[in-house]
């Protein structure tokens, strides 16, 4: 079975770039549509907790997926130590990791090495997007024109933490999901 994952970092993006993309890789190879389980999270990649992620992990465990297919290998992660131990288990468990964008199959060693590289500029990319992000906030203050977000505007939707919730997603899960605190999940599902 070959598992396609994509990923984007909250919920109001879309992977459809993605989905395509991989879906030309597939067409193009000659596999079979049926052979294929997709894995979609709205979740950030800075951590492994995501809950498709999750249930990849365990198929994979379980033996039922041989081949893993992503966009580009930071949808997998953005942490450099969780991406090189995750590509290195699965390479240990003969897990074929086929990068498109990249053009890059990773198993072996000279995979886990070129794996380790790409996966430490996706970590350097998410901390200069964040040390950005920061020093505009800094100068927005200091010009007097940032106030920060609105009482009673909300980050994420309501309806979205309380969708999560039906499908069995812990408090800390969705506010992963959302990209907001727990305290703020608590406060959307009262709502």
């Amino acid at each position: 079975m070959i598992a396609c994952y994509c990923r984007c970092s909250t919920a109001k993006q879309k992977t459809d770039s993605q989905e395509a993309e991989i879906r030309k890789w597939i067409a193009a190879n000659g596999f079979d549509e049926n052979h294929i389980e997709w894995y979609i999270d709205y979740e950030s990649g800075k951590t492994l907790k995501r809950p498709e992620f999750q249930r990849l992990q365990e198929d994979i465990f379980n033996g039922t997926i041989k081949t893993v297919v992503c966009w580009k290998l930071d949808r997998l992660s953005r942490r450099l130590k969780d991406g090189v131990t995750l590509l290195a288990d699965w390479c240990e468990r003969g897990i074929k990791v086929v990068v498109i964008t990249q053009m890059i199959e990773l198993n072996g060693a000279v995979g886990r090495m070129i794996a380790a590289v790409m996966l430490g500029l996706a970590e350097i990319e998410l901390e200069y997007r964040q040390e950005r992000q920061q020093a505009g906030i800094e100068v927005a203050k200091k010009k007097g024109v940032y106030t920060g977000r609105k009482r009673g505007t909300y980050k994420a939707k309501p309806e979205r933490a309380q969708e999560l919730r039906s499908r069995g997603l812990k408090i800390d899960e969705i506010a992963t999901a959302l990209g907001t605190s727990k305290r703020t999940v608590l406060r959307y599902l009262k709502a």
